[in-house]
């Protein structure tokens, strides 16, 4: 009989293991709409499950809380309920030994702070709002609502260009989301809880690539109403493309050569070939948009000279400008902001980095793209500069993978002090200070210097991409609100004192995805439209294929390939390679259909018109 054993895992101790597998995907795949006191009480059994018993707190007092949750749930309980409720959960936070019992609290107490409303409404109604408003996932999290199960269900029965037709009635850019959206619908596909989540944007790029040329639906009988919007980026082509649409004449100003914005002048080729964005600029042009270039807004016209020639005036210039890392010899030779940088490739003025060093500060998608950028110029060495983590870097998982794989050296956990410059007034390196992870705040860890002394890296060119800012001037001049160099709008995208003027995208909520300029740019052209007495509906009569009954066993997802990193870093090219019609097939046919299984049958299944 030997005296020790090396330790094996027990039939049971798998068996829960895969149950926490199974209930960290649900955790994952969790949509919005549930009902915040139902999900309150299953994290505070599952925390009871867990304590050790030793203290009173955790053992009683969970225990104590759970039944008055249950109580809510039940309809017997009353406002003083969650009073008491409330007290007891401060009460175990301030005393409970460990983090099991004071973050279980803790939870608790967030949620009656937060959703109050939530409570009150079962305390007084006995009922719950989230069973009749518990949307279809991937829509919910999709910020301009695109009827996403149906155009996955007509990807997988190859009707591409119906797919396109059907994107089209929420999403006028569907060949660039194609390339380069966000997919935040994925964040909450209900396939997680299966295996993985539905490629949506991968089926969305494929819809595009092989529906060839489709044409905008046609517009309704015109209004004799004209509209002027500032600004041919996303948003402003977007709201231009729904209000011609529903009849409106509509003149895109633009200071630019080309229209497209940050979309043409910010991401680089090889992520959105700029045929492709001209694909989708050429199918909203056909309604009939009329467009003037070079003409900047507070030079060439006024908010004033517009209204008094057009009926609505809308704000959508974007964040064309960029933040200062504020040291000095940041007006040294040598020191570009991202925005500049991208935007002079953009227009094929590219400059000449070969045998450089580069060195790019900030964590952010633009801070990639100028990056990889800066390789395919010919730049020796490329470096990120980062405050903090990799981890904490606000730029997509798969934007930070390319950019390692095309051999770009990641500097985290240092900040730059400052900018050192040779006899001629060029840059030549940057001091960054040595930084340290420290306590979390607002659910981000903070960093604070380490004391160590001061590195010098070395550059030829430094690239900044710490954030971009709006051109506020003018607008602010014209009385046009504006707070911490945001235009700030009311809720529908108007100003009370200005009547007739609007503004949306990044120029209102600050710089951000291109689907959420796209999100604002519905609003706001359903407002105008309304503001001009009308109440036009946009609509899209492609017929959705029934949802098939058959089982969807687990199945492994299909991932866009990309052009080998060797390959790919010496043009502008793009990167990623399309999905094969099988490859769409059998992704189309992982989606579970929430739209006709889940609670959004109740509700027809969709929504066809806004």
């Amino acid at each position: 009989m030997s005296r020790l054993e090396i330790p094996t895992p027990g039939k049971a101790q798998l068996v829960i293991e895969g149950l926490y597998k199974d209930l960290e995907r649900r955790i994952e795949s969790s949509p919005p709409g549930l009902c915040p006191v139902d999900i309150t009480r299953a994290f505070l059994e599952l925390c009871h499950a867990q304590t050790c018993g030793k203290c009173v707190p955790c053992r009683i007092g969970l225990w104590q809380l759970k039944n008055l949750l249950t109580d809510v749930l039940n309809g017997e309980a009353t406002l003083e309920t969650l009073d008491l409720m409330e007290e007891l959960a401060v009460s175990i936070m301030d005393s409970a030994d460990c983090a099991i019992g004071y973050e279980a609290a803790r939870m608790v107490y967030k949620s009656l702070i937060g959703c109050r409303d939530d409570y009150e409404e079962h305390v007084q109604q006995g009922r719950c709002t989230c069973q009749y408003t518990q949307p279809v996932p991937c829509v919910a999290l999709c910020p301009a609502n695109v009827d996403i199960p149906g155009y996955v269900a007509l990807v997988g029965e190859g009707r591409y260009a119906d797919a396109i037709r059907l994107i089209r009635k929420d999403n006028p850019f569907p060949t660039t989301c194609g390339f380069i959206c966000e997919h935040p619908c994925e964040a909450r596909c209900r396939r997680n809880m299966v295996d993985d989540a539905v490629n949506i944007r991968g089926l969305k790029r494929m819809a595009a690539d092989y529906a060839g040329e489709v044409d905008p639906p046609a517009c309704a009988p015109s209004t004799g109403k004209r509209i002027a919007v500032v600004g041919g980026g996303p948003g402003g082509l977007s709201a231009a493309y729904y209000l011609q649409l529903m009849g409106h004449q509509v003149t895109v100003f633009e200071m630019l050569p080309q229209l497209g914005g940050m979309l043409r002048y910010g991401i680089p080729n090889y992520r959105l070939p700029k045929d492709r964005l001209d694909d989708d600029i050429n199918a909203i042009l056909k309604t009939g948009v009329e467009v003037k270039h070079g003409l900047r807004i507070g030079k060439d016209m006024t908010i004033q000279s517009l209204r008094e020639e057009y009926d609505a005036v809308l704000i959508t210039i974007g964040a064309s400008t960029d933040k200062k890392l504020g040291l000095e010899g940041e007006d040294a030779d040598g020191v570009l902001s991202a925005v500049q940088f991208l935007r002079d490739v953009g227009k094929n003025q590219n400059p000449d980095l070969t045998g450089q060093e580069v060195c790019v500060i900030g964590g952010g998608n633009v801070s990639m793209d100028a990056v990889r950028t800066a390789k395919r110029l010919g730049a020796k060495k490329v470096s990120i500069v980062y405050r903090r983590r990799t981890a904490d870097m606000t730029a997509l998982p798969a934007e930070i993978e390319g950019a390692v794989a095309e051999g770009i050296e990641v500097q985290t956990l240092k900040a730059p002090s400052r900018i050192e410059t040779d006899e001629n007034g060029r840059v030549k390196g940057i001091f960054v200070t040595p930084q340290m992870i420290s306590r979390i705040k607002d659910g981000r860890a903070s960093v604070k210097p380490t004391g160590e002394e001061d590195i010098f890296i070395p550059c030829q060119t430094l690239i900044v991409a710490i954030g971009q800012d709006i051109e506020y001037q003018h607008f602010e001049e014209s009385g046009v609100p504006v707070e911490r160099g945001k235009i700030v709008t009311q809720n529908y995208g108007g100003f009370d004192n200005i009547p007739g003027v609007f503004a949306g995208g990044d120029c209102a909520s600050g710089p951000a995805s291109v689907i959420k300029a796209i999100a604002a740019a519905k609003v706001v052209a359903a407002n105008i439209d309304e503001y001009l007495g009308f109440r036009h509906e946009i609509s899209c009569d492609v017929e959705i294929p029934e949802a098939r009954l058959a089982d969807r066993p687990p199945c492994g997802r299909v991932n866009m390939t990309e052009r080998e990193a060797g390959e790919r870093v010496c043009d502008f090219n793009g990167v990623e390679n399309c999905m094969t019609e099988a490859e769409a097939k059998q992704e189309a046919s992982r989606c579970l259909r929430c739209d006709h299984f889940g609670y959004g049958i109740f509700k027809g299944g969709r929504e066809t018109l806004w």
